[in-house]
């Protein structure tokens, strides 16, 4: 008889839930409210069920699931038909970073061999302050910009990863970092990031993020991108340009503003919709052709799911794959060190159609062929 594998799992029932309304996060106070107001839906359940359905279905033994209360990891369990351990006695209603970190600890003294945690970098933050370099953890990809390198590619890198390291020997963990930005900068378009520091975290490459690199000032093949993509935006259809300095200098071209970490809307080369919403950019895509322009992450590679949730899977089906136009310099695709770009949409299916080859601009009329995982 094999013996049954420990999990905790916690869940951060508010994160995500920023995203698609353009909030870019919801840490803070107002900012939860202001979703859910804004007609934000939870994501975070949705989410680490994947991750928890590909474990369960990999394993050769029985899991135990140790997990807080409610919302925070128990609805899950039980809706699924399991019976979890529950540790940890919270008041219902809205959690916060303190029951995160309460919770944490009672697992961790409970003994488990691996924690899950399903949130974004405010989460991780959380779980580092609880736990330090304790048990190794491994997050759930569900929150927002996630710059931290200790969550997964996407839930199901997540459950796979989870089933590895269970079930084979001699695992490798590393100590990975757990990084944050000021929410309320970060709304205003600036960004402060730092270190706040590390958890053990199960580790193969392939199947966890990067930490976000940031662009580097004056970086070569800006200017030439700018200008391809600037010519091509004086057509009829509606241009969506993603966050990043890439596609800001794209504007700066068109002499139009951008807001740096939101997603802009123009129309013939001048700006119609600035930081939209999904339903913003949904009502403008009724009827009429679009281009997406993204550019991938520094030092991570994602294309979409990472800061950019505003371009939901409807958003991105009703433009076709063929109208996505990835830019980047030589810079940041040699930064990426021979790893693919990546996607994380929120559906698996659509994953799958984007994945495969893709040209990417890097200068005037000059493109490369990159691959999407």
């Amino acid at each position: 008889m094999t013996t049954p594998k420990r999990i905790g799992l916690i869940i951060n029932p508010i994160a995500g839930m920023g995203g698609r309304v353009g909030l870019k996060g919801t840490d803070g106070v107002d900012a939860f409210e202001r979703a859910r107001a804004l007609g934000a839906a939870p994501v975070s359940s949705d989410r680490a069920w994947i991750a928890l359905k590909v474990l369960i279905n990999r394993i050769r033994s029985d899991l135990i699931v140790l997990t807080p209360p409610g919302a925070m990891g128990e609805h899950l369990a039980l809706s699924r038909g399991m019976a979890p351990g529950v540790i940890g006695n919270f008041t219902a209603g809205a959690t916060g970073p303190e029951d995160t970190r309460r919770a944490a600890r009672a697992i961790v003294e409970a003994g488990v061999e691996l924690l899950l945690f399903a949130g974004g970098d405010g989460t991780a933050r959380d779980i580092y302050e609880a736990v330090g370099l304790g048990p190794p953890v491994l997050g759930i990809p569900t929150g927002v910009k996630m710059h931290s390198s200790v969550y997964a590619t996407t839930p199901r890198a997540a459950g796979e990863l989870a089933a590895r390291f269970l079930t084979l020997p001699n695992q490798p963990c590393r100590e990975s970092e757990v990084m944050d930005i000021d929410e309320d900068a970060f709304r205003q378009g600036r960004v402060s990031a730092r270190l706040y520091g590390f958890l053990y975290v199960p580790y193969q490459r392939s199947l966890v993020q990067g930490l976000k690199a940031g662009s580097r000032a004056g970086e070569g093949g800006l200017t030439g991108i700018a200008a391809d993509i600037a010519e091509r935006m004086r057509d009829s259809a509606l241009w969506i340009l993603g966050p990043g300095t890439t596609t800001r200098a794209i504007a700066d071209r068109l002499g139009e503003q951008k807001t740096l970490l939101g997603v802009d809307l123009y129309s013939r080369g001048e700006a119609m919709s600035m930081d939209a919403a999904e339903q913003d950019i949904l009502r403008h895509l009724d009827g009429q052709p679009a281009r997406i322009v993204v550019t991938p992450i520094g030092g991570q590679g994602y294309l979409f799911g990472r800061g950019n949730q505003q371009l939901s899977p409807e958003v991105i089906r009703r433009a076709g794959k063929a109208n996505i136009i990835v830019v980047a310099t030589t810079g940041k695709l040699t930064g990426l060190a021979g790893e693919p770009l990546l996607v994380d949409t929120g559906e698996v299916e659509l994953d799958r159609e984007l994945a495969g080859f893709m040209r990417v601009v890097t200068g005037y009329h000059q493109e490369s062929v990159q691959r999407i995982a």
